[in-house]
């Protein structure tokens, strides 16, 4: 079986596998599938075929699983945004608590409580408030096209990258991830651009006028666009951005950027205002905050709410305690649970990002934070803690990759009574959880749904100081 350009058939999907794939197994041997739900009966074209383990694609569907749904987007099985469609929602949580629970067991091997109910989102379509779209000169063309295309030329397209295509690009004119007017906008640039010749992107030769476009729709109100040229053309620039505030009125600050970079990131770029006031406030609960076209926010705005009443929930304040917010980002865990802590201090690696921290505090009157940028291992020295006073809870929200082993280890020394974990990746928490298990106990368990349809799932987790 461990053969190249093996193909198995008729396998029974069992399961469901962490990362969006589901599982078989063939004589003793676990098979990773991609493109199957527990239940499908399919022919599956091995990728990779290791000794105890392989994983592929589904080749031949035999028959669908009962709990299958038909998918609400012409662009499933493409693109890669939205791959649990087929499955119903219900479906999509039941295996998601299944996975932290998997992960926090398998990986972490500490001692759990049992874990709550996932929150699941109240609206599983049109949830996000921030989309990146990449204009390109490669459109994506299905088998069928090529086929039956005679002489293939280069497209346009503006939409989403094609999963493991860097250079492939699907245009995209209905996304149900973000409400309107977001597609009223990309439409509205793609006629322009046709009707004007204007050029796409080429990824490959770096070069082209339309590069990528990033939209905010905040449950505020308030619009934001940033269209981002790879390189400048005054005059073509000033048309096409008065044309979309005249068809699209709902715009509310409307950007541009030149980036003639190699790369897409926009982290050390200048976004310029072109209309508006060049950035967009976004609510949680009372609480106001100011978003930045570069800020770093929740991208769904009701479920951020939930993730962050969990968070406070967890960290059982009595208006006594101070609080360490570390990965702070721009202060939004912070102040949702200032009003109960007597001190805030948040600590976070990238200064723009504290900046924006300071600003939200002083946005919503709040007297009692202070905001620090750099590495908290560096930071959080004895000297500091006589200056700003010990922890009673911290509040730590790591990216993906987890906490540094040097930060677990700051933790552990610093002692505070309560830790609350808020994390995007439950395998790298469960991994963080383990490297604190000396000085912590798992108390509490909350999944969180962010992202409807996708494979990925916030955790918040609880602990307390071992005695």
């Amino acid at each position: 079986m461990r053969k190249k350009n093996v193909r198995l058939e008729k396998l029974t999907v069992e399961d469901y596998a962490a990362g969006g794939k589901s599982l078989s197994r063939v004589e003793g041997k676990v098979v990773f599938i991609e493109g199957a739900v527990p239940g499908d009966v399919v022919d599956v074209r091995l990728s990779k075929n290791k000794k105890d383990w392989a994983e592929g694609r589904v080749d031949r569907f035999h028959s669908f699983s009962k709990d299958r749904v038909d998918p609400f987007c012409e662009h499933f099985g493409i693109c890669g945004g939205c791959k649990w469609q087929m499955l119903p929602y219900e479906k999509q949580l039941v295996y998601k608590q299944q996975e932290v629970e998997q992960q926090l067991r398998r990986i972490g091997k500490v001692e759990i409580p049992v874990i709550l109910p996932i929150l699941g989102c109240d609206q599983t379509r049109y949830y996000r408030n921030k989309l990146e779209f990449t204009a390109s000169n490669r459109r994506y063309l299905s088998a069928e096209e090529i086929q039956t295309s005679g002489e293939i030329l280069p497209e346009n397209a503006l939409g989403f990258h094609v999963p493991r295509l860097f250079d492939k690009v699907i245009d995209i004119k209905n996304c149900h991830l973000m409400a309107e007017p977001t597609n009223a906008i990309k439409n509205t640039i793609r006629a322009y651009a046709a009707a004007h010749q204007l050029d796409y992107y080429d990824i490959r030769e770096h070069k082209g006028f339309l590069r990528t476009l990033l939209i905010r729709v905040l449950s505020t109100g308030e619009v934001m666009v940033n269209l981002v040229f790879g390189k400048e053309d005054k005059k073509a620039r000033i048309a096409l951005l008065d044309h979309l505030l005249a068809k699209v009125p709902g715009i509310t600050t409307l950007l541009y950027t030149i980036n003639a970079k190699f790369n897409d990131s926009l982290n050390d770029q200048e976004p310029i205002v072109y209309f508006g006031k060049g950035y967009a406030m976004e609510q949680l609960e009372n609480f106001q905050f100011k978003i930045s076209p570069k800020s770093f926010f929740q991208t769904n705005t009701r479920q951020g709410e939930r993730l962050y009443q969990v968070t406070r929930d967890f960290a059982e304040l009595s208006g006594k305690e101070t609080v360490y917010d570390l990965y702070c980002g721009t202060g939004s865990i912070g102040i949702f649970l200032s009003g109960q802590a007597a001190k805030l201090v948040g600590v976070e690696v990238i200064e723009d990002a504290i900046a924006d921290a300071k600003e939200n505090a002083a946005i919503n009157n709040i007297t009692h934070a202070d905001f620090f940028a750099g590495d908290v291992v560096d930071i959080c020295d004895d000297a500091f803690f006589t200056e700003h006073g010990q922890p009673d809870v911290i509040i730590t929200d790591p990216p993906r990759a987890g906490m540094h082993e040097k930060l677990v280890q700051k933790i552990l020394e610093i002692g505070a009574p309560t830790v609350v974990y808020v994390s995007c990746n439950p395998s790298t928490q469960a991994r963080d959880l383990s490297l604190l298990d000396p000085g912590y106990i798992v108390t509490k368990v909350q999944p969180v749904d962010m992202f409807p349809h996708t494979h990925h799932i916030e955790n918040v987790v609880q602990l307390k100081k071992r005695k």
